[in-house]
C-alpha cells in the first residue's frame, strides 16, 4: 500500500511538475521569422493542420506543446479558418487566444487585380467593418503612417481577398497587403528569367502592372509581357494605351484622343521612353510572373483581335496588316 502511495504521488508530482512547465512555456515569447507576420488557416483544417501551417508561414511554435496547450483548453477543436497577423512578442497563449477569436464574425474585403490604389481607396472607405483611419489622409500621410519608403502606394498592395476582425484599422490591412506583395515580388525575382532589361524589383512590378491592364485573355499573358520586354531590349518606345490613361487622372473621360496621346506627362509612354515612374495598377501574380518570365518570342506589337485575344506581331508590317483585318475589317 505504501509503495502505491508513493507512486501515485511521484505522478501527481511529475504531473504538477509537467503542467507548470507547460504553464511557463505558454507565456513565453515565440520567434517570428518576420515582424509583423501574416498567415492564413484554410478552411477544414484540423488543429494538427493549422500549426503546419503556422510553422510553415514562419512561426516557431512546438506543435506538441501547442496541441496539448489546446486540447486542455478544450480548444483543438475551436481553431477558426482566416488570415491572421501576428508581431514579435506573442506567445503561445495569446497565438491560441487569437485563433479562438476567429470564431466571431470576421470582416472580408476583395482587393481586385488591375485596380488602382484610388479605387482600393473607394472601396476601403465604404467597408463597413473597417476603422477608417486613412479616410482624411493623402496618400503621402498614409505612406508615413505605415513606416515605408515609397513614393507611391499604386502596385504595392497585393490583390487577394483578406479577413480581418470587425472595427480592424484600414491602415493595418493596407500593411497586410504591402507586405504580401513584398513576399510574393521577391520569389518571383528570386526565380526570374535571366537578361531581363530590369535593374529593380520595382521596375519589373511597373512592367507587371502594365501588363496586367494590356491582358486581355490569361493564355495571352505572357506574350503581352514579350512584347513589353522586347521593346525595351530594342529602346523602342513602349506606346501603351493604359499608361497614358493613368497620367491623365481624372480628367480621363472614357475615350481616348489623339491629343491625349500627344500629351506629355511621366506616364506618357507614347512620347517618354521607358517605364513609367510607377505602376499603373496592383497587378497580381501571374502578371509578375509574366513580367519575370516572359514568352520566350521575339514579337513587338499585338492588336486587339475583337474576342478577347490578341494577333502578335515581329514586324511592323505583319502589325499593319493585322490592324486592317481586325480593327479596320480588312481582309
Amino acid at each position: 500500500m505504501r509503495l502505491l502511495t508513493k507512486f501515485l504521488f511521484a505522478v501527481l508530482l511529475l504531473l504538477a511538475a509537467g503542467a507548470g512547465s507547460l504553464w511557463w512555456w505558454a507565456g513565453q515569447p515565440l520567434e517570428l521569422r518576420t515582424s509583423p507576420l501574416d498567415f492564413r488557416i484554410a478552411t477544414g483544417s484540423s488543429l494538427r493542420s493549422a500549426i503546419t501551417q503556422m510553422r510553415e508561414a514562419g512561426i516557431d511554435v512546438n506543435p506538441t506543446l501547442l496541441a496539448l496547450l489546446a486540447r486542455l483548453n478544450r480548444a483543438d477543436t475551436a481553431i477558426k479558418a482566416g488570415s491572421y497577423a501576428v508581431k514579435d512578442g506573442v506567445t503561445p497563449r495569446r497565438l491560441l487566444n487569437k485563433l479562438l477569436r476567429g470564431k466571431v464574425t470576421q470582416g472580408e474585403l476583395t482587393l481586385v487585380e488591375g485596380w488602382t490604389f484610388r479605387q482600393w481607396r473607394a472601396r476601403l472607405d465604404r467597408h463597413p467593418d473597417l476603422v477608417h483611419e486613412s479616410l482624411d489622409l493623402s496618400e503621402a500621410q498614409i505612406i508615413e503612417k505605415l513606416g515605408l519608403n515609397l513614393r507611391s502606394l499604386e502596385g504595392q498592395l497585393f490583390p487577394d481577398t483578406y479577413l480581418f476582425d470587425n472595427q480592424s484599422s484600414d491602415l493595418e490591412l493596407m500593411a497586410r497587403a504591402y507586405r504580401a506583395m513584398q513576399r510574393k515580388l521577391e520569389a518571383e525575382w528570386e526565380s526570374r528569367a535571366p537578361g531581363l532589361p530590369y535593374r529593380s524589383p520595382e521596375e519589373a512590378l511597373t512592367m507587371a502592372s502594365i501588363v496586367e491592364k494590356e491582358t486581355g485573355r490569361e493564355a495571352d499573358r505572357q506574350l503581352v509581357a514579350a512584347v513589353f520586354v522586347n521593346r525595351l531590349r530594342q529602346g523602342m518606345l513602349l506606346q501603351t494605351d493604359p499608361t497614358v490613361i493613368y497620367g491623365l487622372g481624372e480628367k480621363f473621360d472614357g475615350n481616348l484622343r489623339k491629343r491625349d496621346l500627344q500629351t506629355d506627362t511621366p506616364y506618357n509612354t507614347y512620347i517618354r521612353p521607358g517605364l513609367p515612374p510607377t505602376p499603373i495598377s496592383m497587378p497580381g501574380q501571374a502578371s509578375i510572373q509574366a513580367a519575370l518570365n516572359p514568352a520566350p518570342s521575339d514579337v513587338v506589337y499585338f492588336v486587339a483581335r475583337g474576342d478577347g485575344s490578341s494577333e502578335f506581331s515581329r514586324t511592323l508590317e505583319e502589325h499593319n496588316r493585322a490592324v486592317n483585318k481586325f480593327q479596320r475589317g480588312g481582309k
